[in-house]
Protein backbone atom coordinates (compact mmCIF):
# COMPACT_ATOMS: atom_id res chain seq x y z
CA UNK A 1 0.00 0.00 0.00
CA UNK A 2 3.06 1.94 -0.05
CA UNK A 3 2.97 2.89 -3.15
CA UNK A 4 -0.43 3.97 -3.75
CA UNK A 5 -0.74 5.64 -0.30
CA UNK A 6 2.43 8.14 -1.51
CA UNK A 7 0.27 8.73 -5.01
CA UNK A 8 -2.63 10.07 -3.33
CA UNK A 9 -0.73 12.05 -0.47
CA UNK A 10 0.97 13.88 -3.64
CA UNK A 11 -2.20 14.32 -4.85
CA UNK A 12 -3.51 16.03 -2.09
CA UNK A 13 -0.53 18.20 -1.63
CA UNK A 14 -0.75 19.33 -5.46
CA UNK A 15 -4.41 20.23 -4.47
CA UNK A 16 -3.62 22.11 -1.54
CA UNK A 17 -0.93 24.06 -3.43
CA UNK A 18 -3.62 24.73 -6.36
CA UNK A 19 -6.28 25.97 -3.88
CA UNK A 20 -3.42 28.93 -2.35
CA UNK A 21 -3.45 30.49 -5.83
CA UNK A 22 -4.33 33.59 -6.16
CA UNK A 23 -8.04 34.00 -7.88
CA UNK A 24 -8.51 36.71 -10.40
CA UNK A 25 -12.18 37.14 -10.00
CA UNK A 26 -15.76 35.86 -8.88
CA UNK A 27 -18.16 33.95 -10.77
CA UNK A 28 -21.94 33.64 -9.72
CA UNK A 29 -21.98 29.82 -11.55
CA UNK A 30 -21.27 27.97 -7.90
CA UNK A 31 -23.62 27.42 -5.35
CA UNK A 32 -21.44 24.68 -2.85
CA UNK A 33 -24.01 23.90 -0.24
CA UNK A 34 -24.63 20.51 -1.97
CA UNK A 35 -21.82 19.95 -4.95
CA UNK A 36 -19.62 17.68 -2.33
CA UNK A 37 -20.30 14.41 -1.02
CA UNK A 38 -18.72 13.76 2.70
CA UNK A 39 -17.65 17.29 2.92
CA UNK A 40 -19.66 20.80 3.05
CA UNK A 41 -19.56 23.68 1.32
CA UNK A 42 -19.90 27.85 2.74
CA UNK A 43 -23.76 28.56 0.64
CA UNK A 44 -26.68 27.70 2.69
CA UNK A 45 -29.62 28.78 0.17
CA UNK A 46 -31.53 31.98 -0.25
CA UNK A 47 -34.37 32.95 2.44
CA UNK A 48 -37.57 31.25 2.18
CA UNK A 49 -35.69 28.00 0.12
CA UNK A 50 -37.06 24.46 0.63
CA UNK A 51 -36.00 21.32 0.40
CA UNK A 52 -35.96 17.77 0.63
CA UNK A 53 -32.91 15.52 1.06
CA UNK A 54 -32.22 11.87 0.25
CA UNK A 55 -28.47 10.88 2.04
CA UNK A 56 -27.39 6.87 1.71
CA UNK A 57 -24.32 6.35 3.14
CA UNK A 58 -22.21 2.80 2.80
CA UNK A 59 -19.11 1.83 4.98
CA UNK A 60 -17.57 -1.36 4.03
CA UNK A 61 -14.72 -3.71 5.48
CA UNK A 62 -13.47 -3.69 8.95
CA UNK A 63 -10.57 -5.57 9.92
CA UNK A 64 -10.66 -9.56 10.02
CA UNK A 65 -14.38 -10.16 9.19
CA UNK A 66 -17.35 -8.88 6.87
CA UNK A 67 -18.65 -5.53 7.40
CA UNK A 68 -21.21 -3.50 6.11
CA UNK A 69 -23.21 -0.85 6.76
CA UNK A 70 -25.84 1.44 5.33
CA UNK A 71 -27.64 4.28 6.68
CA UNK A 72 -30.80 5.92 4.59
CA UNK A 73 -31.56 9.66 5.75
CA UNK A 74 -34.10 11.86 5.05
CA UNK A 75 -34.02 15.50 5.75
CA UNK A 76 -35.84 18.66 5.43
CA UNK A 77 -34.11 22.13 5.01
CA UNK A 78 -35.29 25.80 5.21
CA UNK A 79 -33.51 28.91 5.49
CA UNK A 80 -35.56 30.98 7.57
CA UNK A 81 -33.40 34.36 7.41
CA UNK A 82 -30.15 35.34 5.07
CA UNK A 83 -27.14 33.22 5.67
CA UNK A 84 -28.91 31.11 8.38
CA UNK A 85 -30.57 27.32 7.60
CA UNK A 86 -31.37 24.49 9.67
CA UNK A 87 -32.17 21.13 8.43
CA UNK A 88 -34.02 18.44 10.41
CA UNK A 89 -33.65 15.09 9.33
CA UNK A 90 -34.14 11.26 10.64
CA UNK A 91 -32.01 7.87 9.94
CA UNK A 92 -32.12 4.09 9.19
CA UNK A 93 -29.71 1.81 9.53
CA UNK A 94 -28.53 -1.50 7.98
CA UNK A 95 -26.12 -3.77 9.20
CA UNK A 96 -24.25 -6.31 8.06
CA UNK A 97 -21.48 -8.03 10.68
CA UNK A 98 -19.72 -11.09 10.79
CA UNK A 99 -16.69 -12.35 12.78
CA UNK A 100 -15.65 -8.92 13.16
CA UNK A 101 -13.21 -8.58 16.07
CA UNK A 102 -14.76 -6.65 19.14
CA UNK A 103 -17.93 -6.80 16.92
CA UNK A 104 -21.23 -9.41 17.69
CA UNK A 105 -22.25 -10.73 14.59
CA UNK A 106 -25.78 -8.81 13.06
CA UNK A 107 -27.97 -8.88 10.34
CA UNK A 108 -30.82 -5.99 10.87
CA UNK A 109 -32.78 -2.97 9.41
CA UNK A 110 -33.87 -0.59 11.93
CA UNK A 111 -35.04 3.00 12.40
CA UNK A 112 -31.02 4.74 14.24
CA UNK A 113 -32.24 8.71 15.59
CA UNK A 114 -33.01 11.84 14.13
CA UNK A 115 -30.61 14.81 13.81
CA UNK A 116 -30.80 18.39 13.61
CA UNK A 117 -28.21 20.87 11.58
CA UNK A 118 -27.71 23.95 11.91
CA UNK A 119 -25.25 26.18 9.60
CA UNK A 120 -24.39 29.90 9.93
CA UNK A 121 -22.68 31.32 6.90
CA UNK A 122 -20.30 34.28 8.47
CA UNK A 123 -18.33 35.31 4.84
CA UNK A 124 -19.64 34.95 0.92
CA UNK A 125 -17.11 34.43 -1.72
CA UNK A 126 -18.69 37.27 -3.34
CA UNK A 127 -17.95 39.91 -0.96
CA UNK A 128 -14.74 38.70 0.37
CA UNK A 129 -11.64 36.27 -0.21
CA UNK A 130 -13.38 32.79 0.54
CA UNK A 131 -16.49 31.59 2.14
CA UNK A 132 -16.48 31.12 5.80
CA UNK A 133 -19.60 29.06 7.31
CA UNK A 134 -19.73 27.06 10.50
CA UNK A 135 -21.74 24.14 10.92
CA UNK A 136 -23.35 22.26 14.21
CA UNK A 137 -24.95 19.02 14.07
CA UNK A 138 -26.04 17.62 16.60
CA UNK A 139 -27.96 13.66 16.87
CA UNK A 140 -29.75 11.38 18.98
CA UNK A 141 -29.51 7.64 18.31
CA UNK A 142 -30.78 4.70 19.94
CA UNK A 143 -28.16 2.03 18.13
CA UNK A 144 -24.49 2.58 17.82
CA UNK A 145 -23.84 3.84 14.17
CA UNK A 146 -20.92 1.26 13.85
CA UNK A 147 -21.95 -1.49 15.27
CA UNK A 148 -25.45 -1.70 15.19
CA UNK A 149 -25.74 -2.43 19.27
CA UNK A 150 -28.76 -1.21 21.00
CA UNK A 151 -27.49 2.06 22.95
CA UNK A 152 -28.12 6.10 23.58
CA UNK A 153 -26.02 7.19 21.50
CA UNK A 154 -25.63 11.70 21.26
CA UNK A 155 -23.19 13.18 19.52
CA UNK A 156 -22.17 16.34 17.91
CA UNK A 157 -20.65 17.33 15.07
CA UNK A 158 -18.87 20.75 14.55
CA UNK A 159 -17.63 21.47 10.88
CA UNK A 160 -15.88 24.52 9.86
CA UNK A 161 -15.98 25.07 5.93
CA UNK A 162 -13.85 27.30 3.62
CA UNK A 163 -14.23 27.47 -0.52
CA UNK A 164 -13.01 29.74 -3.05
CA UNK A 165 -13.07 29.94 -6.93
CA UNK A 166 -9.68 28.94 -8.07
CA UNK A 167 -10.75 29.05 -11.64
CA UNK A 168 -14.02 32.00 -12.01
CA UNK A 169 -16.64 29.56 -12.98
CA UNK A 170 -14.41 26.89 -14.02
CA UNK A 171 -13.11 25.04 -10.71
CA UNK A 172 -14.03 25.56 -6.72
CA UNK A 173 -11.80 24.56 -3.78
CA UNK A 174 -13.12 23.86 -0.19
CA UNK A 175 -11.27 22.97 2.83
CA UNK A 176 -13.20 21.32 6.24
CA UNK A 177 -12.06 21.65 9.87
CA UNK A 178 -13.97 18.98 12.12
CA UNK A 179 -14.36 17.83 15.46
CA UNK A 180 -17.01 15.52 16.31
CA UNK A 181 -17.31 14.27 20.08
CA UNK A 182 -19.71 11.25 20.88
CA UNK A 183 -21.31 9.58 23.78
CA UNK A 184 -22.64 5.84 24.20
CA UNK A 185 -24.24 3.81 26.95
CA UNK A 186 -24.33 0.85 25.22
CA UNK A 187 -27.45 -1.68 26.92
CA UNK A 188 -26.67 -3.84 29.66
CA UNK A 189 -23.26 -1.89 30.03
CA UNK A 190 -23.14 0.31 33.26
CA UNK A 191 -20.64 3.11 32.27
CA UNK A 192 -20.88 5.18 29.38
CA UNK A 193 -18.54 5.69 26.63
CA UNK A 194 -16.81 9.24 25.39
CA UNK A 195 -15.15 9.24 21.86
CA UNK A 196 -13.95 11.77 19.99
CA UNK A 197 -12.83 12.36 16.00
CA UNK A 198 -10.84 14.88 14.78
CA UNK A 199 -10.28 15.54 11.10
CA UNK A 200 -9.31 18.12 7.71
CA UNK A 201 -10.75 17.20 4.42
CA UNK A 202 -9.78 19.41 1.09
CA UNK A 203 -11.92 19.09 -2.22
CA UNK A 204 -11.52 20.54 -5.32
CA UNK A 205 -14.18 20.44 -7.72
CA UNK A 206 -14.17 21.27 -11.55
CA UNK A 207 -17.06 22.19 -14.19
CA UNK A 208 -16.63 19.51 -17.16
CA UNK A 209 -20.49 20.35 -18.59
CA UNK A 210 -22.80 23.03 -17.76
CA UNK A 211 -24.72 20.98 -15.43
CA UNK A 212 -21.63 18.66 -14.29
CA UNK A 213 -19.05 19.10 -11.61
CA UNK A 214 -16.50 16.56 -11.42
CA UNK A 215 -13.63 16.33 -8.62
CA UNK A 216 -11.41 14.40 -5.82
CA UNK A 217 -12.51 14.37 -2.24
CA UNK A 218 -9.47 13.66 0.87
CA UNK A 219 -9.86 13.37 4.21
CA UNK A 220 -7.85 12.99 7.36
CA UNK A 221 -9.00 11.37 10.50
CA UNK A 222 -7.85 10.94 14.00
CA UNK A 223 -10.04 8.95 16.66
CA UNK A 224 -9.42 9.57 20.47
CA UNK A 225 -10.72 8.01 23.51
CA UNK A 226 -12.95 10.66 25.94
CA UNK A 227 -14.24 14.22 24.20
CA UNK A 228 -11.18 16.10 25.11
CA UNK A 229 -8.52 14.30 23.15
CA UNK A 230 -7.38 11.98 26.08
CA UNK A 231 -5.98 9.14 24.26
CA UNK A 232 -5.14 8.23 20.48
CA UNK A 233 -6.82 5.49 18.70
CA UNK A 234 -5.90 5.55 15.26
CA UNK A 235 -5.40 7.58 11.93
CA UNK A 236 -6.83 7.27 8.44
CA UNK A 237 -6.75 9.16 5.32
CA UNK A 238 -9.23 8.37 2.79
CA UNK A 239 -9.56 10.02 -0.90
CA UNK A 240 -12.18 9.03 -4.00
CA UNK A 241 -13.48 10.86 -6.87
CA UNK A 242 -16.80 12.96 -6.36
CA UNK A 243 -19.45 13.82 -8.94
CA UNK A 244 -22.33 16.36 -9.16
CA UNK A 245 -25.37 16.55 -11.23
CA UNK A 246 -27.53 18.91 -11.73
CA UNK A 247 -30.75 17.04 -12.98
CA UNK A 248 -33.11 20.03 -13.45
CA UNK A 249 -33.70 23.47 -12.15
CA UNK A 250 -35.31 21.72 -8.72
CA UNK A 251 -33.49 18.53 -8.79
CA UNK A 252 -29.77 17.43 -8.32
CA UNK A 253 -27.61 14.17 -7.28
CA UNK A 254 -24.20 13.77 -5.81
CA UNK A 255 -22.17 11.33 -5.81
CA UNK A 256 -18.79 9.84 -3.94
CA UNK A 257 -16.68 7.32 -2.85
CA UNK A 258 -13.47 6.87 -0.96
CA UNK A 259 -11.25 4.30 -0.16
CA UNK A 260 -8.75 4.52 2.98
CA UNK A 261 -5.40 4.74 1.60
CA UNK A 262 -3.39 5.27 4.20
CA UNK A 263 -3.62 4.46 7.76
CA UNK A 264 -2.38 3.36 11.09
CA UNK A 265 -4.38 1.92 14.79
CA UNK A 266 -2.59 2.78 18.05
CA UNK A 267 -0.17 0.03 18.75
CA UNK A 268 -0.14 -1.47 15.01
CA UNK A 269 3.65 -2.12 14.20
CA UNK A 270 3.69 0.15 11.40
CA UNK A 271 1.56 2.66 8.90
CA UNK A 272 -0.85 0.37 6.86
CA UNK A 273 -4.53 0.57 7.42
CA UNK A 274 -6.40 1.43 10.30
CA UNK A 275 -9.40 -1.19 9.44
CA UNK A 276 -10.16 -1.12 13.71
CA UNK A 277 -11.71 2.37 13.75
CA UNK A 278 -12.11 3.26 10.24
CA UNK A 279 -13.62 1.41 7.05
CA UNK A 280 -11.72 0.22 3.90
CA UNK A 281 -14.45 1.92 1.76
CA UNK A 282 -17.28 4.74 2.38
CA UNK A 283 -19.86 5.69 -0.26
CA UNK A 284 -22.37 8.24 -0.69
CA UNK A 285 -25.30 9.10 -2.78
CA UNK A 286 -27.35 12.11 -2.15
CA UNK A 287 -30.58 13.42 -4.26
CA UNK A 288 -32.35 16.43 -3.55
CA UNK A 289 -34.74 18.65 -4.66
CA UNK A 290 -36.43 22.13 -4.06
CA UNK A 291 -39.88 22.83 -3.07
Amino acid sequence: MRAPAMTTLKAAVFFCLVALLPARGHAEGFDTEHIFGFMIGTDVGEVGEREFQSETTGRFGRDGGAYRSVGQQVELEFVPVPNFRIEAGTTFAGHAISAVPGFDDRHQFTWQGASLDLRYRFLEREAAPFGLTLAVEGHGDRIDEITGAAARSYGTDVTLAIDREVIPNAAIAAVNLLYQPEWTHFTGLPAEEQEATIGAAFALMTRVRPNVLFGAEARYFRKYDGIGLNEFEGQAFFIGPNVYLQLSERARLTATWSVQAWGRAAGAPGPALDLVNFERHQARLVFGVNF
